[in-house]
């Protein structure tokens, strides 16, 4: 989904996914907890970043500032964290929420309200009469990549991806796969999980459920899990693919 700012928020979300971050208007910066240490990751106008899973992250979004977030549908057996830190550089847990998340945007304003009205939020203190619930799985221990200008990775790919016809931004082990591609064509095949397609550069043409989706850029298209489709990419494409299926997270 495509954010807007201002929002600057003191909760932290944790979850089983990665998350992907592109600012296309104006800054932002992604406060996370690397480690056991606060981190703020500075995400740039035209800057991309990758979010390993299970790492706590705050973001704080400026006025007159867009960026992209993508992040995947969640399994049954999953559940999401809102949490709450004692003060700004503690990292000893004030107030937190275990949830199934369907809509984070609908989901969240109930929990904040809830912390609002709890004593953890009047005494600034955890509530001993209020343990905190077992975590449902650890957190990631890895380091965070930084960010980088996606323009320039795509001029300096763009040979390769000319030739090559696909090419994706980040490591097999990442389980967001991020795949620009040039022209060429997608063979019919039924999809695991959502694909979403970004047409930035040309046009091409998604067969999906008996019809043609003629994409031109700037446009994008869902396809939804379980669909049968298939792509043709015209000559002077070049479009961004992401796909993320969740038993790859485990």
């Amino acid at each position: 989904m495509f954010v807007g700012g201002p929002n600057h928020r003191k909760d932290y979300h944790i979850q089983e996914g990665e998350e992907l971050f592109y600012q296309l208007q104006g800054d932002m910066c992604l406060k996370i907890i690397e480690n056991g240490k606060h981190k703020d990751i500075h995400i740039k106008e035209g800057e991309m970043f990758l979010l390993p899973a299970r790492i706590p992250h705050s973001p704080q979004r400026f006025e007159n500032t867009v960026g992209l977030v993508i992040e995947r549908r969640r399994l049954g057996t999953e559940k999401d964290g809102l949490r709450y830190y004692v003060g700004d550089k503690s990292t000893e847990v004030l107030y937190e929420k275990w949830f199934y998340c369907e809509d984070l945007g609908k989901q969240l304003a109930p929990i904040i309200n809830e912390f609002f009205k709890s004593k953890q939020y009047q005494t600034g203190k955890p509530d001993p009469d209020k343990p905190l619930e077992e975590m449902p799985f650890p957190l990631n221990p890895v380091n965070v990549m930084k960010p980088f200008n996606f323009q320039k990775w795509l001029e300096n790919h763009r040979i390769r991806i000319n030739l090559q016809k696909e090419l994706h931004l980040f490591d097999d082990h990442h389980d967001m796969k991020v795949t620009i591609y040039g022209s060429g064509e997608s063979k019919p095949s039924i999809t695991k999980t959502d694909v979403w397609i970004w047409q930035l550069e040309g046009t091409s043409g998604v067969m999906l459920d008996g019809e043609t989706v003629r994409l031109n850029a700037g446009e994008s298209l869902l396809i939804e899990e379980h669909s049968l489709y298939s792509w043709i990419r015209d000559q002077g494409c070049v479009a961004l693919c992401i796909r993320q299926e969740p038993a790859e997270s485990k």
